[in-house]
């Protein structure tokens, strides 16, 4: 069951390799300009004075755009070899921006990252309610503010242009493709269920408007948390279990948890059996996060101190009348998780397919953890006229040692502890102070104001997206995605396909048959782009409301909707048990700034989401598209062949397809990788430097270094078919150099330390200023564009 490898990962259930693990829903603040650095402003002046000379030239030598092969290559003054469209001045100026005041002064070589991201910290602060943040998480507000005015206004389709108004009436003359911005859309929808999506519409937005309502939030306070807690003391009660309680209470407890999608214990699920990816499997692991956001969080005296003051003080708010037992009981539960924390599986374990691989039968599951019945929680899970005897079981020693702790813990305590995993999962689902002491732990741990949160219309936002996700994303890719965005990221992934194929036939480090099959996988990698037109369809509203049919919502039930939500979830998980793997599926929404790669199903899936400004535009020339979202596609791609994605082969089955001799020559190369990024460090809660830890993030990096490789290999053989046009105020680089500042304007951000802490110890991701300077160390590309003294990269491996 491997997880799909992406750019950044949002904390997405299951597996996945993800491109960034960040969470993008709040963008920084943005200083005045009277704040910002005054050579910023300089640079923008001289750009102004360049489109006042250029611009008159644009009526002089005009171009339809309607005629062209490329949006760049007959638009702006082709003459001057300078585009000065909208597009192309804003692009000009997003680099601008970005880059040091003192960019012509700084070697590329050594402070690449300083280079083209100085400008980007010197304008953006970071929110009191932030942690951190960086070009996707702007993007990804870029489209919440979108999605915002969609949820805030009414249905959209009774406003819609027709057909016959388009072709009869108002737009005669003019291209009906610009008006339309995607395949789906009310200007089409009158051949649909225009009532079956505005009922799907009128769900979405009744989600949005009860989490706006903080009135009736504050009303509710906690009587429907309250109700989740009694009914775990009437599964699991306190006052009446011996100290040797019944291990039948524990399982139905664990089991109540699970169904409402809060993990307790243990960690279970389905997804593709990694030997057999056409079969759907149940997993069983150590849970992800324990309590703290990292296991060696619970190292620390102070965090923990603070973390049992937190847990008793919410005990003692929610019962006054048994403040007695509550300082015993809480703080019991803090040092049994950080047993359960000790117990658990590395952060670069979790994922290795070679360790987490072990079928057995649930009778063998069973006696790992005899006083848990993990069978009982597969059989409550799994659908009716279902019958599974085998799990993947991910973490067998861990088992183990959790069965130790059970006999040895006071029964009591696991009352206390699983309202607290309640807790702890639908606590931002409720106003009231007793919750207040959590709120503000969870935003020390991140560096953030205590007191601070997010605008509500930001969670609001969010929480319609968890919930009913591929709804909001028809809307989305309505009004953000085009067909002509479409067919350029098919262009630019094809090219990075046909790229990496050279690549793999120019090895001199891989075997002959080694390499003849790697090709095979990659021809074999199944593209996916925008949105989903299966399970769901986005594009077909019946299918999206049989989708969410069991999903209730109320406009004026915030936490009941989120229950629900959180419910369907499960059900919808286990109710693949007994059916072939939905190959069709896609773990990500449409408006997501993310993608991955999926091992099991050799898949790379980039949502809409990503494909927006400034990583992807149509209208822009293409070294910077290939830049970017090039490089996106690259590194997605690279994941079949790093650390992890090369144990699968062509069809997505975890084999040993690669001969010893190649294995031994790739664990070479990639060990070059593991001591480079363990260079890099940050700075630790004691001050001294926290170094990466190479061998979680070897995967990231090798995907990164592949992935820039390949797209530029692949935009310059598109250029040499069509040439690209300069960018005004930017002639202090060449097309080459673009490129690169293109990939590393993606990556520029800033972190609170704690936030950074946090992250080298659980994210597979390198920090963003990391992966800026690695992979351009790690670049010959690079390297022969700005002519480095050394030309040699530091690692490679493609």
């Amino acid at each position: 069951m491997e997880k799909p490898m992406s750019l950044d990962d949002t904390s997405i259930p299951g597996k996945l390799f993800l491109l960034s693990e960040e969470d993008a829903a709040v963008r920084p603040s943005i200083k005045p300009w009277n704040q910002r650095h005054p050579q910023t402003a300089f640079r923008m002046v001289c750009l102004m004075v360049i489109l006042m000379i250029y611009w008159p030239l644009a009526f002089i030598f005009p171009r339809s755009p309607f005629h062209s092969q490329s949006p760049i290559a007959a638009t702006g003054i082709e003459e001057q070899g300078i585009c000065l469209t909208p597009e192309c001045v804003h692009a000009a100026s997003e680099i601008l921006y970005n880059l040091s005041p003192d960019y012509k002064n700084i070697d590329a070589c050594t402070d690449f990252e300083e280079l083209v991201c100085g400008g980007w910290r010197d304008r953006h602060d970071l929110r009191p309610d932030q942690g951190d943040a960086f070009t996707g998480t702007i993007m990804s507000e870029t489209s919440q503010t979108l999605l915002r005015h969609i949820l805030e206004s009414d249905y959209p389709g009774s406003s819609a242009v027709s057909f016959d108004e388009i072709k009869c009436h108002h737009f005669v003359g003019l291209d009906i493709d610009q008006l339309q911005h995607s395949s789906f859309s009310p200007v089409n929808l009158a051949s649909l269920a225009e009532s079956v999506d505005e009922e799907n519409f009128d769900k979405l937005k009744a989600a949005y408007d009860a989490c706006l309502d903080e009135d009736s939030i504050r009303k509710a306070g906690l009587a429907p948390l309250a109700e989740l807690l009694d009914t775990v003391n009437h599964i699991y009660p306190a006052s009446c279990l011996r100290s040797q309680g019944s291990s039948d209470a524990l399982s139905e407890a664990v089991i109540y948890l699970a169904k409402l999608g809060v993990t307790a214990l243990v960690a279970s699920g389905t997804g593709a059996d990694d030997r057999d990816p056409d079969k759907v499997v149940v997993s069983v692991s150590a849970p992800y996060r324990i309590g703290l956001p990292a296991k060696e969080l619970y190292s620390d005296d102070k965090v923990l101190e603070k973390y049992k003051a937190v847990v008793h003080n919410v005990f003692a708010a929610l019962y006054p009348q048994k403040l007695a037992h509550i300082k015993e009981s809480t703080g019991a539960v803090v040092d049994f998780e950080k047993k359960l924390a000790a117990a658990s599986p590395d952060a670069e374990d979790r994922d290795d397919v070679t360790k987490y691989y072990n079928p057995m039968s649930l009778k063998e599951t069973d006696a790992l953890t005899p006083d848990l019945h993990i069978s009982k929680l597969v059989e409550s899970l799994s659908p009716k006229d279902v019958k599974t005897d085998r799990v993947i079981v991910m973490a067998p020693q861990y088992l183990k040692d959790l069965n130790k702790l059970i006999s040895s813990t006071p029964k009591s305590v696991f009352n206390t502890y699983f309202q607290w995993k309640i807790i702890q999962a639908f606590y931002p689902y409720v106003e009231a102070d007793a919750l207040t002491p959590y709120r503000r732990f969870v935003n020390e741990l991140q560096g953030k104001d205590p007191d601070s949160t997010p605008e509500r219309w930001r969670t609001c936002v969010n929480h319609a997206d968890d919930g009913v996700g591929w709804i909001l994303s028809r809307f989305f890719v309505e009004k953000a995605f085009s067909a002509k965005a479409k067919d350029l990221g098919d262009q630019i992934v094809s090219d990075i396909k046909n790229q990496f194929v050279r690549k793999l036939e120019k090895t001199t480090w891989m075997e002959e048959e080694v390499i003849d099959l790697a090709i095979r996988k990659v021809h074999n990698i199944v593209q996916k782009i925008g949105y989903p037109t299966k399970s769901p369809n986005i594009l077909d509203p019946p299918s999206l409301r049989d989708y969410y049919k069991d999903v209730k919502i109320n406009s004026s039930t915030y936490f009941e909707n989120a229950a629900s939500m959180s419910t369907f979830e499960v059900i919808r998980e286990w109710s693949a048990l007994g059916k072939p793997v939905d190959r069709d599926q896609w773990d990500m929404t449409v408006p997501t700034v993310n993608a991955y790669y999926n091992p099991p199903g050799n898949e790379i899936v980039f949502p809409a989401g990503i494909m927006q400004f400034p990583v992807f535009d149509v209208a822009v020339p293409q070294y910077l598209s290939y830049g970017a979202f090039g490089s996106v596609s690259g590194h997605e791609l690279s994941h079949a062949f790093d650390s992890t994605g090369r144990h699968y082969d062509q069809d997505g089955n975890y084999t040993d397809w690669w001969t010893d001799k190649t294995v031994a020559q790739f664990k070479g190369k990639a060990e070059c990788f593991v001591n480079q990024y363990a260079n890099f460090t940050v700075e630790g809660s004691d001050g001294k430097p926290l170094h990466v830890n190479g061998r979680l993030t070897l995967g990231e990096n090798i995907a990164d270094a592949g992935g820039l490789s390949a797209a530029f290999q692949a935009w310059k053989e598109r250029a040499a078919e069509t040439p690209n046009l300069g960018l005004p105020g930017l002639d202090f680089f060449t097309q080459e150099q673009l490129f690169f500042v293109s990939y590393s304007n993606w990556w520029c951000g800033k972190s609170r330390r704690e936030t950074a802490i946090q992250r080298i110890y659980t994210d597979p991701h390198a920090p963003k200023w990391a992966r800026i300077l690695g992979t351009m160390a790690n670049s010959r590309e690079f390297r022969d564009s700005f002519k480095c003294k050394s030309r040699e990269p530091v690692c490679e491996l493609w």
